[in-house]
């Protein structure tokens, strides 16, 4: 098993070369130009808890907490003249060497973790702090990492909402062995607190909390979703009950064909709809957040009106994104009741009666309240989403790109859409199934 997730010494040696010359490149230039600089790898791979065939390298330029973050990241773009810019808290470039994933992140060289300039200068501490309390459990990390992994809550960007490298590095710490922390996991419950120092003293709203050892007053787990944690706990009973290789290798989902998927939608006797738009250019922890948000405000318009919806998912892939309602009723009555004021309230009523003007039935009273029938706007849960989509409030970057063009799909005609991609995340949605029990 560990030789599945350690990497190779040839892969170790590898990651050793490529990231030293990429330093003294950095150094180099660095000294052509007069700057005070620092360049460190940071981040797994200078701990020594990166997982076999994960070729990521994060590379630190450091810089005086007087100097501008903009020289250093001038310096980035020289190193890697082949690049992308991306955006977290400030730009840094990512870039593609040799095979590995590098990015350049500009930072502020500061003593103490409590004067942070940006949230990134904290990385550096946290790479002192591992790497000084780590030795003997490597392995335990990468165990537990492909756990993560397997299980599918390994990453901490909003997409997956799951357990950072870092957090999975500061529970094998606090637990010591990798069987350890699945132990003590499959006790846990909504407001655990995990604390290594002793020295959090701030309340936090997250379903778990584990303090930061360099920063007492920031939660590790922030980004660590009820669901996922849970997930966690409950597939690490499973596992200590029935141990599988399966939980760390699942078997990898294949795209539905169109008899399987049509097979499939069959035999629950739902109706699939979907909202297809380009994807705007922004990062997946802007993207995904912002199609959260519209996948509830779409839920609510379709509930309000009164359509019934079983789930729904999202998904973003190459210059796609995908909105997801599964209905279980999708097409309602022509007719419909609208309930009014009390009787007694004559004015209100008066009003109540001058908005709807031409109703099927009524007005009569029920329950002391005047109601009256009239004929829905859009009975089609299809026509309904068409009409109102653009009206709703989606975010500023979703709302543009939906303005810009986006299809609907309802029912069989899902299966118009044929990238690969999708129709695993089709199959994915359609089984559901956690490795829980």
């Amino acid at each position: 098993m560990l030789s599945q997730v350690r990497p190779s010494p040839k892969e170790r040696e590898r990651l050793r070369l490529i990231s030293r010359e990429i330093i003294a490149k950095i150094e180099r230039l660095a000294e052509e130009r007069g700057m005070v600089l620092q360049a460190m790898l940071v981040g797994s791979a200078a701990r020594d808890t990166w997982l076999a065939q994960d070729h990521d390298l994060d590379i630190f330029l450091g810089v005086p907490e007087n100097n501008d973050l903009g020289e250093a990241m001038e310096l980035a773009r020289l190193v890697a003249p082949e690049h992308e810019e991306r955006y977290a808290e400030h730009p840094y470039v990512h870039a593609r060497v040799d095979g590995f994933e590098v990015d350049l992140v500009p930072c502020y060289l500061v003593d103490d973790a409590s004067r942070l300039k940006s949230a990134v200068d904290r990385t550096p501490f946290h790479t002192r702090y591992i790497k000084g309390k780590i030795a003997g459990l490597e392995d335990d990390v990468l165990l537990l990492k492909q756990f993560l992994k397997g299980i599918g809550v390994y990453g901490s960007e909003l997409k997956t909402g799951g357990f950072s490298g870092y957090l999975v590095e500061l529970l094998v710490i606090l637990y010591r062995s990798f069987p350890d922390v699945l132990r003590a996991a499959s006790h846990w419950r909504p407001d655990t607190v995990l604390d290594l120092e002793g020295e959090g003293k701030k309340l936090h709203d997250e379903p778990l909390t584990v303090v930061d050892p360099v920063d007492p007053n920031r939660n590790v787990a922030a980004a660590l979703t009820l669901d996922k944690m849970l997930l966690f706990s409950a597939a690490s009973r499973s596992f200590l009950d029935l141990p599988s290789l399966e939980f760390f290798f699942p078997r990898e989902d294949e795209p539905l064909s169109d008899e399987e998927a049509q097979a499939r939608m069959d035999a629950r006797g739902t109706m699939p709809l979907i909202l297809q738009f380009q994807a705007p250019d922004v990062v997946e922890d802007v993207l995904y957040p912002q199609m959260r948000k519209a996948e509830e405000s779409i839920r609510a318009l379709l509930t309000r009106k009164g359509f019934l919806i079983l789930r729904s998912d999202v998904l973003a892939y190459r210059d796609r994104a995908v909105m997801l309602f599964e209905m279980e009723g999708w097409e309602l009555s022509r007719a419909c009741r609208r309930a009014g004021p009390p009787v007694w309230e004559a004015e209100h009523v008066a009003r109540f009666l001058a908005v709807h003007p031409h109703p099927l039935s009524g007005p009569y009273i029920k329950e002391g309240r005047v109601v009256v029938e009239e004929s829905r706007k859009h009975n089609c849960a299809r026509d309904l989403l068409a009409a109102e989509l653009e009206g709703l409030s989606l975010g500023k970057h979703l709302s543009e790109a939906i303005r810009r063009g986006h299809k609907i799909y309802a029912g069989q005609e899902i299966l118009e859409i044929r990238d690969r991609e999708f129709r695993i995340f089709l199959a994915q949605y359609l089984d559901a199934r956690a490795p829980i029990y």
